[in-house]
């Protein structure tokens, strides 16, 4: 499947007190990678808590696609607005747009 929403980030002050919270309150798994992310499973969908610097501001929604590059082009065809450019992450490269009402979003494709 390509161009899916696959994943979802909730950006946090404090990363473990927010996965702490997820798996009491809902039993999802914390997987840590790292200082500033944890991912989580068994949520239903995947998804990640981002306490970086650089997060974004809001609960974001983050789609699969097969082809980076074209999906960046029809993004910007469609009126979207790149907020943060490729770059590379551990699963793979992502950028972030936000769409013309307003949602920040990121599109990425995975590592092969």
């Amino acid at each position: 499947m390509t161009d899916k929403i696959d994943y979802v980030e909730f950006p946090s002050t404090n990363r473990a007190v927010t996965s702490a919270f997820f798996q009491a309150a809902f039993g999802w798994g914390i997987t840590s990678y790292g200082p500033d992310y944890d991912g989580i499973n068994q949520a239903g969908i995947d998804g990640g808590i981002d306490q970086a610097a650089q997060k974004v501001a809001a609960t974001m929604a983050v789609i699969r696609t097969a082809d980076l590059d074209d999906a960046e082009r029809r993004v910007l065809a469609a009126g979207g607005t790149i907020t943060r450019p490729q770059y590379d992450f551990p699963g793979g490269r992502r950028f972030h747009f936000r769409e013309p009402g307003g949602n920040e979003m990121a599109v990425y494709v995975a590592k092969e």
